[in-house]
């Protein structure tokens, strides 16, 4: 999942991008209204954590423009602003969760699970398909009830093929969504991810079929 952080505290958000990245999550980050806009008009992103009190660009209007262009991408704002107006203007301009500082990292997390199982599973806790299981609130998978140990990018990548069973997954969307500005996702790198997620996946009859020219499908088993 690629998320935008939007925060011009450096200190605050370098530790909640750290906090991020450690679960998994590819994280951008921006310091400015401005930079937002410009980054939310070029990049998909799965979901945007929005400080209000920005330079050059308040998140209010920052998160209208989103809107206005017709994007349904999910934001959390995280804010000092905890008035009951504030709250609701937040709400009413588009965003869909409100979080005021000081906060606790677990229940930012909590809140961007909550948001990412509504938009990406349908509010589904557990996606089952064959001998696989995938717990949506702990983004843990297990295989007839025993952990699948994967990395962050194995995680990320069956994510991504869990979301659309016995569909093609393009490829240059699915490097687009592990890369960040700083660490871009080369396609070597992404089929050694899959040769692994493969290998892991045997004992459970699922396939990751290569489409030749646009991407993977993981099939269920026969």
């Amino acid at each position: 999942m690629r998320l935008l952080l939007v925060e011009d505290d450096s200190f605050l958000s370098e530790g909640v991008a750290l906090a991020l990245r450690h679960s998994g999550y590819v994280v951008d980050q921006v310091q400015s209204g401005t930079d937002a806009d410009s980054a939310l008009t070029g990049t998909p992103y799965d979901l945007v954590i929005l400080d209000l009190g920005l330079p050059q660009m308040d998140g209010i209007e920052v998160l209208k423009r989103l809107r206005s262009r017709g994007q349904a991408t999910p934001v959390l704002i995280l804010t000092a602003r905890d008035t009951v107006v504030d709250r609701v203007n937040g709400l009413d301009s588009g965003a869909n969760d409100y979080l005021s500082k000081p906060f606790e990292l677990l229940e930012l997390e909590a809140r961007i699970r909550a948001l990412l199982r509504k938009e990406q599973w349908g509010n589904m806790t557990k996606i089952v398909v064959g001998g696989l299981e995938f717990d949506t609130v702990e983004r843990r998978a297990t295989i007839n009830g025993d952990n699948l140990d994967l990395s962050a990018r194995e995680l990320a990548v069956l994510e991504q093929l869990l979301k659309s069973v016995g569909k093609v997954v393009n490829k240059v969307q699915l490097i687009r969504n592990l890369s960040s500005w700083d660490a871009e996702l080369s396609h070597n790198a992404l089929e050694i991810i899959m040769h692994r997620l493969r290998k892991k996946l045997e004992k459970t009859g699922i396939n990751v079929r290569t489409v030749r020219g646009l991407g993977y499908m993981l099939e269920k088993p026969a």
